[in-house]
């Protein structure tokens, strides 16, 4: 429902729907000048999210109304057939904050993967691994630290906003952010009951998910990353 919705609701709903029309389109392996029209279409819509956290309301619609426009154009020169997601849908999503976190040291697929299943249930917050709880869980440093691993996570088109977490207390960060959901790594090594009767004895109604399964591949995980690199340049 689109009655009641603030602003930023609206503005991120309308990016929404241009993002997963453009996803359609270049599904469709388009080349040549009309791959050129979609490269600016995304660069239009990273501009609006760009503007969208900055709370410039007027320029993010009309950077996301571009990209609109460069879509409607293929599609009625015939150039690719794709439907416009119901806007009342995004909106319901905006509405939802979904919270993920993790050390995200060596960003990987599985990462990504993770990331694209919260967007799904609506805005992601990041909240990546404080230096010191790195060390004190993985015994040892982490590789990237912790104010750069954000910055890089929070440059991902599926994330609204990355933060680093607190070395001392993991539920203070969801007091300040207020998730609807809190969505678990499929290894995360959490039990969803025991985190969701902590997080009531702080006062904090939070559905709590996990994603269904993981997602496998030969480098998914940073151990795997740094020890396929060890094995290729430790003797040269």
């Amino acid at each position: 429902m689109l009655e009641g919705a603030s602003p930023a609701e609206r503005i991120h709903a309308y990016i929404r729907n241009v993002e997963e029309a453009l996803s359609t389109v270049q599904r469709l392996g388009l080349s040549g000048r009309e791959r050129e029209l979609l490269r600016i279409a995304q660069s239009y819509v990273e501009d609006a999210r760009h503007y969208l956290e900055k709370d410039d309301y007027y320029n993010a619609m009309a950077t996301v109304a571009y990209a609109e426009g460069l879509l409607d154009a293929l599609r009625i020169m015939g150039l690719a057939d794709f439907s416009w997601p119901r806007t009342s849908r995004n909106v319901e999503r905006a509405r939802v904050k979904v919270l993920v976190s993790g050390t995200f040291d060596i960003l990987h697929p599985g990462h990504a993967r993770y990331i694209h299943e919260a967007w799904k249930l609506g805005r992601v917050v990041a909240v990546v691994a404080n230096d010191e709880t790195v060390r004190r869980f993985k015994k040892r440093d982490p590789i990237v630290p912790g104010t750069q691993r954000a910055e890089l996570l929070g440059s991902l088109k599926y994330v609204e906003r990355a933060r680093v977490g607190y070395p001392d207390d993991m539920f203070r960060i969801v007091e300040e952010e207020r998730p609807n959901i809190i969505l678990l790594g499929p290894d995360q090594p959490f039990d969803e009951e025991t985190l969701r009767r902590k997080l009531r004895e702080r006062g904090l109604e939070v559905e709590v998910r996990r994603m269904a399964s993981p997602y496998r591949c030969p480098m998914c995980s940073t151990s795997s990353i740094v020890k396929s690199i060890l094995e290729r340049f430790c003797d040269r």
